[in-house]
């Protein structure tokens, strides 16, 4: 329950009185009394997505260092989320501090609130990553309450930990009786712009009891109206919310310490004491907010009193203790019965026990371990008969904050002071010593002679362990142990039961801090949820790490209603710092019966690993193999039937990153520990990246004193297809992990890997070389040196601004400084592929080029077979400014080869040359002048987002099982045929753009580009055509809709200058855009005619492919009578069209797929000019109905 909401016709709007606004009910028509209240409307909550941000208002003091409303952005910043909470994508809103360079408060406050009751809590959001390093302390985030009469109190106090990812926190704020405003505090010296930050606020269970509700049997009516159960009557709490459940309750006597200790005795034998103080004395002396308990219990302020118990900063671990005056004896008639509040903050908060005295020291009540920043409500129940005394015993642990604190202890009128002496009482023998250090225990390695180090573990195997678990409930329901010892049997379990809490939470009870713990680890357990109703309730296990300050949830059951034992393994996984494990559960009905039995830890030794095959060659058909989820990240990979690169239909690891349910930046999956190694391995995989925004996967070497080294990497789009990666591990001197991570840049996509395997040997030459991370075995010789750098750190300079892959400063290339003083007039230097095996037919090798400075020298690309002349298969020597341009070239050799970039210097100065994403296709290149139909790759044409977030994306229809598409190709006119598509989906990416761009073009008087589109009716994005020159783009083209599957468009362009074309398209919520069958004429225009006397040719020395062109022409004639029979038979009705039709592959093999279509060039800023050119543009739905104007 967020508040209450009244079904009764409410008051209009206009007539809402101003004391009902803002109290957790809704009063008012529509619920208008409860908007913009730091939430808006009947579910309490605001996930800042509307301007009007709930109300909620920037008040620190400078501009310097506020908060903000913003959005992650199009393109994944260095600092801040990967995405807001509430939607999980760039788009959505949250709330987040600026960057700060000097000491500064950011606060965000508020508006008035008024009457929250005892169980009010403030669930939220956050968000605190020290990006730029620059340190966290307790004051980076935390929240206090403001009352109208100007009290305040700290009431939350997250753990400060860096940690890049979205955090859950309940902030109880209990009973205010006054207008009050919640404020969000940020203190710190230096920061990045959105470190800080906060998303999807819930105030739950905040209104007073519902003045309108019937009272039952026991229950006591409020004099506002409503009801409380019998328990809350004198228990020390204002839960009527008017004091009524609190008066009549003269034969109690209590304590809230205000005014003195009221009889209880705080002699201690301890060095160690309490002590009564305020949280105003407590601060007075420090600003740090982390020191005592915030507020009082009784008053909820931080004036009010109440005892403390805490350790200096130099003391160890220890106890302390203090007494209630002798009690005279009771009975189960009239027993004495004691409610306390306590507040166990922190790590230092060691535990609470009550302990009688009598003839002897006995405990009858614990509360182990922290809490939480609140207080909570126990009940102690005392039946003896003779007279004696209760004891208060506290224990603070030696860590860096925290602390014990009790207040308002109320006694029933049983428990009557005595006159009589105290009782002499006989000590019980003090606990054995531990076995060994604080750190070894529980940590699944017996370290002691007869295991008592892992014997209150948790684990029920042990003689002891059912013990280790420690109820750490807060509200009405709370777990017991039932332990029956029946001769050398036993029955335990553990199982939810009533409880005295305030809060409306789950029952939660706790391991001790256990671990670290190995790869495989994992809980085991029999659970039962039973009873008669059809919702009996719910079960979960959770991990609660306190380094990183997260609690993640494992694994969850809800109304099983079975009477049988069920049998459960719960994945722990490697962690690599001790944690605590947490059983949550929650009863819907009294009839509802929840137990556990049973838990044992599975292998989860931090050093134990399975045995498995040296290679780690995997499948995933069963299993991980060598390979595990690393704990540390936000999100895990999921084994994926049905979609396998093995064999089709199996298994495969994958990211859906189009998840809705996706948060956070990175997957990553580890390997088992490799020892050190002298000579380079081989990492080999098969991986996908696919969908319009899909992200990065990067392959990572972790060693073990932390450093991490990235390998390789791809991102964008590249195709519903398989593709093999190889990835060289260099020799390693120090035991080393491999990581596979999957980044979600963005959010409309899907990450797999399947079969990798890791050889013993150096990779072979690869068919993709980005740089990234390494340089694929190229060599550089010659009269300077090749230098594999980034924009970031290199060391040549001037360079490009970004690399072609990842289009930023922090992507690598190699480059070559062609400065006269580096390398003078004449010089050469070369940059060489590693030797490749001589292929039947004519390949393609593609590239990128960087050409800068006046005079840069020339590139030339020649293929140096292993015996006979080196042939040249490209050459330039221009500058052409800041850009990435395509290179390519046929290269046929019957001897192995190796390609070498060659550059000469031409005396220039502040000038060079540079190579990025050197790709080899096994088909020979592209003829600009011819059709692409998209059925070997791109033909050069690539992906960039530097206009736009999304990219276009190669499939056909047969493969697609997520997006529509076209019913099929235009070029094949079947479901195996391919094209490039845009399609809608669930993410929130409407609206954004994907560009696609030609290579480089010549000047030309007349070009013809035609192509097929396809945009039905029903598709609400949009499509356009762009001349893209220099920093100016002219529409050729827009494109409302099509009529039919396909239809063909015919577009003349001129250009004075060098220019590209750009196919725009807009991402629509419904419908997909598709293109086929793309083709430029240079120098020829739609009609047919040659407008450009002298056309360009591309900088291009093409002797390789003339020479393949003569098996190709064999090829051709022996297999043209065959192509025409297949021809005939297979044509549909589409009359005699002049495209051309190619009988190709019926898919896109791993061989074939250009990944071109990952490539992104920069274009930059452009202003854009729209005219209209109607009179050069044709359309076709039947290529013989031609009219070229």
């Amino acid at each position: 329950m967020h508040g209450s909401s009244k079904p009764a016709i409410g008051l209009a709007q206009n007539d809402c009185p101003a004391e009902l606004k803002c109290n957790f009910v809704c009063d008012c028509l529509h619920c208008s009394d409860e908007q913009n209240c730091g939430y808006n409307g009947r579910n309490f909550g605001c996930d800042f997505e509307d301007v009007a941000i709930c109300g909620w208002k920037d008040e620190s003091d400078t501009t310097v260092y506020s908060w903000e409303r913003r959005t992650r952005g199009d393109t994944l910043p260095d600092s801040g989320p990967s995405s807001d909470f509430t939607t999980g994508t760039s788009k959505g809103w949250f709330m987040a501090v600026t960057s700060v360079n000097s000491p500064s408060v950011a606060l965000l406050v508020s508006p008035m609130m008024r009457e929250s009751s005892v169980t009010c809590r403030l669930r939220l959001r956050y968000f605190i990553w020290d990006s730029g390093h620059a340190g966290l302390d307790g004051r980076s985030l935390w929240g206090s309450v403001l009352r109208k009469d100007g009290g305040a109190a700290v009431v939350w106090r997250p753990e400060v930990t860096s940690f890049r990812g979205w955090r859950e926190a309940s902030i109880y704020l209990g009973r205010i009786s006054q207008e009050f405003q919640f404020r969000l505090h940020s203190h710190r010296s230096q920061g990045h712009r959105g470190d800080i930050a906060i998303d999807e606020l819930e105030f739950l269970d905040c209104s007073l009891p519902d003045p309108e509700k019937k009272c039952g049997v026991g229950s006591l009516e409020c004099g506002r109206g409503g009801c409380v159960e019998a328990n809350q009557i004198c228990d020390g709490s204002d839960d009527c919310g008017d004091g009524t459940d609190e008066k009549n309750c003269g034969e109690y006597w209590s304590c809230d310490f205000e005014d003195g200790l009221c009889g209880w005795d705080l002699r201690t034998f301890s060095s160690l004491k309490w002590g009564r103080t305020t949280q105003q004395n407590l601060s007075s002396v420090s600003v740090d907010p982390w020191v005592g308990p915030g507020r009082d219990h009784s008053t909820n302020t931080a004036s009010g009193s109440f005892l403390y118990l805490t350790s200096a900063d130099n003391m160890k671990s220890d106890w302390s203790q203090f007494q209630s005056p002798v009690l005279e004896p009771t009975n189960s008639t009239n027993p004495c019965q004691m409610v306390l509040y306590t507040h166990q903050f922190g790590p230092r908060a060691g535990g609470l026990s009550i302990l009688v005295v009598d003839t002897q020291i006995y405990p009858v009540w614990e509360r182990g371990g922290e809490l939480g920043d609140l207080w909570v409500k126990a009940e102690v129940e005392f039946n003896i008969n003779v007279t004696f005394q209760i004891v208060l015993v506290g224990a603070v642990r030696d860590e860096h904050y925290g602390g014990l604190a009790i207040d308002t202890i109320r006694m029933s009128p049983g428990c009557r002071i005595s006159n009589a002496s105290s009782p002499n009482a006989t000590y019980p023998k003090p606990p054995q010593h531990p076995c060994t250090g604080t750190d070894l225990m529980c940590n699944f390695q017996p370290n002691c002679p007869n295991a008592e180090d892992e014997d209150k573990c948790g684990d029920f195997s042990y003689k002891q362990g059912s013990a280790g678990w420690a109820d750490a409930s807060l509200g009405t329901q709370g777990w017991a142990l039932h332990l029956v010892q029946n001769g050398s049997s036993k029955e335990e379990y553990l199982y939810v039961t009533e409880a005295p809490g305030q809060q409306l939470s789950e029952a939660r009870t706790r391991t001790p801090p256990l671990g670290p713990s190995g790869p495989v680890c994992t809980l085991r357990l029999s659970y039962s949820l039973a009873g008669n109703s059809s919702r009996i309730g719910e079960l979960s296990v959770s991990v609660i790490d306190k380094v990183l300050g997260t609690q993640s949830h494992l694994w969850a059951v809800s109304s099983a209603g079975s009477e049988e034992w069920v049998k459960q393994e719960v994945y722990i996984g490697a962690r690599d710092h001790r944690f605590q494990l947490e059983l949550g559960a929650k009863k819907f009905s009294h009839s509802a019966k929840i137990a556990v039995k049973d838990i044992q830890y599975i292998n989860c030794y931090s050093e134990y690993f399975p045995a498995t095959p040296e290679d780690l060659w995997c499948n995933f058909e069963e299993g991980l193999c060598g390979w595990y989820q690393d704990q540390t990240d936000n999100y895990d990979w999921t084994v994926l039937q049905g979609m396998d690169h093995t064999i089709g239909i199996g298994t495969s690891l994958v990211v859906d990153v189009w998840s809705t349910a996706l948060r956070g930046l990175s997957g990553r999956l580890l390997s088992f520990p490799h020892l050190p190694t002298p000579v380079e391995h081989c990492l080999s995989f098969w991986y996908k990246l696919y969908g319009p925004q899909t992200g990065t996967l990067n392959v990572k070497v972790l060693s073990d004193d932390g450093a991490e080294v990235l390998l390789w990497t791809r991102s964008g789009a590249h195709g519903n297809t398989w593709h093999e990666g190889q990835c060289p591990i260099p020799p390693q001197h120090i035991n080393f992990q491999l990581v596979f991570e999957a980044v979600r840049a963005g959010f409309d996509g899907q990450v797999a890997i399947d079969d990798v395997v890791v050889l013993a040997r150096p990779c072979g030459a690869q068919s993709l070389c980005s740089f990234e991370g390494q340089t694929c075995g190229y060599t550089s010789s010659g009269d300077s040196r090749w230098v594999h750098q980034n924009q970031v750190s290199g060391g040549v300079k001037p360079a490009p601004t970004t690399d072609h892959t990842l289009e930023t400063e922090a992507g690598y290339y190699m480059i070559a400084d062609t400065s006269v003083e580096v390398l003078p007039l004449g010089s050469m230097t070369n940059l060489t592929s590693p030797s490749r095996s001589a292929a039947p037919q004519t390949e393609c090798v593609h590239f990128w080029y960087h050409m800068g400075g006046d005079k840069p020298g020339s590139l030339s690309v020649y293929v140096k077979p292993q015996k006979g002349e080196r042939m040249k298969v490209f050459s330039d020597s221009l500058n052409q400014g800041d850009v990435w341009r395509h290179g390519k070239g046929n290269i046929s050799s019957t001897e192995d080869w190796q390609l070498e970039f060659v550059v000469e210097g031409a005396g220039g100065t502040k000038t060079h040359i540079a190579i990025d994403d050197i790709i080899l296709l096994s088909h020979s290149c592209h003829r600009p002048d011819t059709e692409c139909d998209l059925e070997q790759g791109l033909c050069g044409w690539s992906n960039t987002q530097a206009s736009g977030t999304l990219d276009w994306e190669l499939s056909s229809a047969e493969k697609e099982t997520h997006y529509p598409t076209p019913p099929h190709d235009h070029t094949l006119e079947t479901e195996k045929g391919h094209f490039l598509f845009l399609p809608n989906s669930p993410r929130d990416t409407a609206g954004e753009e994907a560009w696609l761009l030609s290579p480089h073009l010549p000047p030309t008087l007349g070009t013809c580009l035609r192509f097929w589109a396809h945009k039905p009716t029903s598709h609400d994005g949009g499509f356009a055509v762009f001349r893209v020159s220099g920093n100016t783009q002219e529409q050729l083209l827009k494109l409302d809709q099509v009529n039919g599957v396909w239809k063909r468009y015919d577009i003349n362009v001129t250009s004075k200058e060098e220019y590209q074309i750009a196919f725009q398209g807009i991402k629509g919520k419904i419908g997909v855009l598709a293109l086929d069958d793309i083709q430029y004429t240079p120098g020829v225009d739609c009609a047919g005619k040659n407008t450009d006397s002298k056309p360009a040719p591309p900088p291009s020395d093409d002797k390789g492919g003339i020479a393949a062109s003569v098996i190709v022409l064999l090829l051709l004639l022996i297999t043209l009578a065959a192509v025409l029979v297949f021809y005939l038979r297979t044509r549909h009705r589409r009359g005699s069209q002049d495209s051309i039709k190619r009988a190709g592959s019926g898919g896109i093999t791993n061989e074939a797929y250009d990944p071109s279509a990952a490539d992104h060039v920069t274009v930059p800023q452009m202003n854009r000019q729209q005219e209209d050119i109607l009179d050069n543009i044709t359309c076709h739905t039947d290529s013989e109905e031609r009219e070229i104007l």
